[in-house]
């Protein structure tokens, strides 16, 4: 039988350290000679970063909220390919989701999905005993998961493990896989939007290859290697088959400013036919001279603010080009950058490629977080009929529009239903991050407005 070895790195609850865990894992396995592939549950950028600076593989998110069950599989398994291990972290407690009362959304829920076994993080710094009891509880929530081990995190000593060891094996029937120490245990920067940056300048090479090597000091990655050995899963290349052939050349900013893509996003682009030219506004680099349309991303425009500002040429192509009637899409630091300012947090303003009336100021507070179900007000060409798609937002700046602008989308959330993001001439521009997977239309008509401007059609 072909097996694919897979594995979850889940926590009982956020903070338990399943990001420094995950990361030790993937160096281990790593110095051991192994391709690696990350994965990370739920929407999150900024820790599939990490998988990627440690495996050199792109990282893919698998959410079982904004995608389908057979695509998020598909998903995987593609991601997997030519891997000698996947290695999934999970995201928040194990059965936390977007639901109180079901696994929706959940680490759990993707586990179950995807047949993968999990390793259970405890942080087991203030008990012995009671570790076992928080095992079994995780355990008996929902049988039918396969939570297949332990690792204590934050223990006081060899033998503050033994302990917890003994207590989690023989009442849970599971292995605890190793530990690491409280006061050695190497912690993973604070997670902030400063944070991609630094990974891309490598300045935590260091950190991250000491992180593999006290994993493999007292943690048994053999062992957790012989667990994650799974029968392979089996998944029809729908979504990433050649879907049509609409001929055109999509710019996409991709850079320390620009970072914040889904893979996937990028493969179903192509998957229509169309070609993708990347450039790097920071640095410089014009919009290509042949875009027929640009997908401006999410990331860390203020934290490149100055930089941007200078690149004058670069701000006039994008600017002409957008009003000759190119096609973008902007998304979350894409619509900050078409705007005419960036106010920082230290108040310093910097101006921006003018594109939107409006000004966009970096607060303390974070503005907007959560999944969004987000359908297209009038004259959105990104959506026809009763079409929706899922999305994710998550910023801590404002855009104050200072003229008219249309709306762009109605979205929902658990908090109610509103408008978000503006549309001008044929640029769609929100905070809000679209996955195309989970509405590959969407795309589609994206590309063919490119396709019908390209033509004059």
């Amino acid at each position: 039988m072909l097996t694919a070895r897979r594995l979850v790195i889940a926590g009982v609850s956020s903070g338990v350290g399943k990001t420094s865990i995950t990361i030790g894992l993937m160096a281990a396995y790593m110095k051991k000679g192994l391709t690696v592939q990350g994965f990370k549950c739920g929407p999150d950028y900024i820790d599939p970063s990490y998988h990627a600076a440690v495996t050199s593989r792109p990282s893919r998110n698998l959410d079982s909220w904004m995608l389908p069950e057979d695509v998020m599989t598909e998903v995987f398994v593609k991601g997997s390919e030519g891997a000698d291990i996947s290695i999934i972290e999970g995201v928040m407690g194990f059965y936390d989701g977007k639901s109180p009362t079901s696994n929706q959304g959940s680490t759990a829920e993707i586990s179950t999905i995807l047949s993968s076994p999990t390793i259970l993080i405890v942080d087991c710094s203030a008990m012995a005993r009671s570790a076992a009891a928080i095992v079994k509880g995780f355990q008996s929530l929902d049988p039918g998961d396969n939570i297949a081990g332990v690792i204590a995190n934050k223990v006081g000593s060899a033998g503050h493990y033994q302990l917890i060891k003994e207590a989690v094996e023989q009442e849970c029937g599971i292995p605890v896989c190793g530990y690491l120490l409280k006061n050695k245990t190497i912690e993973m920067p604070e997670r902030h939007l400063g944070l991609v940056p630094s990974i891309e300048r490598g300045e935590l090479d260091e950190q991250l290859e000491q992180l593999g090597e006290a994993i493999a000091e007292t943690i048994d990655v053999d062992q957790i290697y012989q667990i994650s050995e799974q029968s392979a899963l089996a998944a029809e290349p729908a979504m990433f088959q050649r879907k049509s052939a609409i001929d055109v050349t999509i710019a996409v900013a991709r850079d320390e400013a620009f970072n914040f893509y889904y893979q996937e996003n990028l493969e179903l682009i192509e998957a229509y036919g169309a070609k993708i030219v990347y450039f790097s506004p920071v640095k410089g680099e014009v919009l290509p001279p042949d875009a027929d349309g640009l997908y401006l991303g999410g990331g860390f425009p203020e934290q490149f603010a100055e930089e941007l500002a200078e690149n004058r040429e670069v701000k006039l192509t994008i600017r002409e080009a957008v009003e000759n009637g190119l096609p973008v899409l902007a998304e979350c630091g894409g619509l900050m950058y078409l705007s005419e300012s960036i106010t920082t947090i230290d108040g310093k303003t910097y101006p921006m490629a003018g594109v939107l009336p409006g000004k966009t100021e970096m607060q303390a507070k974070l503005a907007a977080l959560g999944y969004r179900e987000i359908s297209g007000l009038a004259n959105n060409y990104l959506f026809k009929d009763d079409m929706e798609v899922r999305g994710h937002e998550f910023h801590y700046s404002i855009f104050t529009p200072t003229g008219e602008l249309p709306g762009a989308y109605r979205v929902s959330s658990r908090f109610g239903t509103g408008e978000e993001g503006f549309l001008y001439k044929n640029v769609v521009a929100g905070y809000t991050h679209i996955h195309f997977a989970s509405n590959p239309d969407v795309l589609e008509n994206f590309l063919r407005v490119c396709k019908d401007q390209k033509y004059g059609e």
